[in-house]
């Protein structure tokens, strides 16, 4: 054998040996008896969980999901019907079923003087005034609606003469005009009147031709008003018979002439009771219809509401007596816009006066509130939702925002300054009803006794006692 050959054969029986023993020790790191895995596996020791004290302000918040919508919603009705003979209560005005022949549109805005829809072809108008329409008015009507229809015609341009709550011919020949510059014509007697008239005329000349007919057959000539002249001679009984017979011919003619007067004075243009809806306040938005052309008019025909913009939410009960009116609330729109608003009413004053289809937009309330209120409401129990009422004051910033969500802050209270603040879930309370904290230094826990202030977002405002607590500190909120 050469001697190359047997340097060969030492090298390869040395690299042997090397990994064997390589292998050895490998198999040594990585195997371990039961009892060397069991307590590998062994957790740690328990010890308490701790945050650390942080100083820094504080804003306490009520955090909501509202709805916009727009404020101040009633129902609209007619009080009557409209047309020929028309007044309050009657069902057709005599002119057979009131149908709907022009309907109101959603979202108009309706001014004063303006034709909010029409039936049987009649306009129905819109007037401001606080008494609601309730009746047919016309020559001979008094009262506040009159009075408030003779301020709108006068607002309109139409003059009705005194503001007096009397209707009389100004008033009619106004309510004329105003008709006419809407393009309808105002309501003229109805043709039963003008017969009723006729038959009342007819009347007065049938007892004046009596009370001639009278004068002439008693020897004395009498004017149709019981004046005499030229007496001629005539027997006591045919003077007691004529005198008889002419006083019953001045009564009838009185009679007739009373009635004929009564009428005319009621008897020239009106306003049918269904033919004008008084407003409180004008403009008001049509924001429902329920009636379409060629429906019949009975009950409600939509909903209006004013034009200005107000958040309808629910809070909680436990921030709802946190929460007072006039309280200023910042408004977020989903696009990131923010508008100003303030608590205009709580609880059931705070609803909408007519019923919603759903509760859209007041779901998944949050809040972050002081930690004192939100315990005495949590003791009690009261934590039923609260209705919350928002108003708007600069509608415009929510233009066209009506019926979308907005986020709905309200600000409750805020901190002095930076102050020291914990966990709420670091707060402590003794057995004599005091607060306090548990802090932990040098791996020892002792107690800091506390006054505790504001909270929010889960954080509480700590006062303790002297100097024992400081920023950086750490406190005690689990095990």
């Amino acid at each position: 054998m050469s001697r190359f050959s047997s340097r060969k054969q030492l090298g390869a029986l040395v690299a042997g040996v090397v990994l064997i023993g390589a292998g050895g020790w490998f198999a040594g790191s990585q195997v371990r008896s039961p009892a060397d895995a069991a307590a590998a596996h062994q957790a740690p020791k328990a010890g308490p969980v701790t945050v650390a004290v942080r100083r820094q302000s504080l804003t306490a918040t009520v955090v909501a999901t509202g709805s916009v919508e727009f404020a101040s919603p009633r129902p609209l009705s007619l009080a009557g019907s409209v047309g020929t003979g028309a007044t309050a209560g009657d069902g057709a005005g005599g002119e057979g079923e009131q149908r709907v022949t022009k309907a109101p549109v959603a979202g108009t805005e309706v001014k004063e003087g303006d034709v909010l829809m029409t039936v049987s072809g009649r306009p129905v108008l819109a007037l401001s005034g606080s008494v609601p329409m309730y009746r047919a008015l016309g020559p001979g009507t008094s009262g506040g609606d009159v009075k408030q229809l003779q301020s709108a015609l006068r607002r309109l341009g139409f003059d009705p003469g005194a503001i007096s709550g009397d209707y009389r011919q100004g008033t009619a020949a106004a309510v004329t005009s105003w008709y006419t510059s809407t393009g309808y014509e105002a309501q003229k007697p109805s043709a039963d009147d003008q017969q009723q008239l006729g038959q009342l005329q007819q009347a007065v000349s049938a007892a004046q031709e009596a009370l001639l007919t009278a004068n002439s057959g008693s020897g004395t000539e009498t004017d149709t008003h019981g004046g005499s002249s030229s007496p001629h001679p005539q027997s006591s009984t045919d003077a007691q018979v004529h005198q008889l017979q002419l006083g019953s011919a001045r009564k009838t003619l009185d009679l007739a002439n009373a009635a004929l007067s009564t009428f005319q004075a009621s008897y020239g243009t009106k306003v049918p009771a269904g033919e004008v809806v008084f407003f409180p306040k004008l403009p008001v938005r049509l924001n429902k219809v329920t009636v379409k052309t060629g429906d019949t008019v009975s009950g409600p025909i939509g909903t209006v509401t004013s034009s200005d913009l107000e958040v309808q939410a629910t809070v909680p009960g436990t921030d709802a007596e946190l929460l007072r009116k006039g309280m200023a609330v910042e408004l977020t729109t989903t696009d990131g816009k923010k508008a100003q608003g303030t608590v205009s009413a709580l609880g059931a004053g705070a609803a909408s006066s007519t019923t919603t289809d759903d509760s859209e937009g007041t779901a998944g309330t949050t809040s972050q509130s002081t930690g004192t209120g939100a315990a005495d409401a949590s003791a009690t129990g009261t934590t039923a939702p609260v209705q919350l009422r928002i108003s708007v004051p600069a509608s415009g910033d929510l233009a066209d925002e009506a019926e979308t969500a907005v986020k709905v802050t309200i600000k409750i209270g805020a901190s002095d300054g930076k102050v020291l603040v914990v966990p709420l879930a670091a707060i402590r309370t003794s057995s004599d009803g005091k607060a306090r904290v548990q802090v932990e230094r040098d791996g020892k826990v002792s107690d800091v006794h506390v006054t505790v202030g504001l909270s929010a977002a889960g954080l509480v405002e700590v006062k303790p006692a002297g100097s024992t607590l400081k920023q950086d500190d750490h406190v005690v909120v689990g095990e």
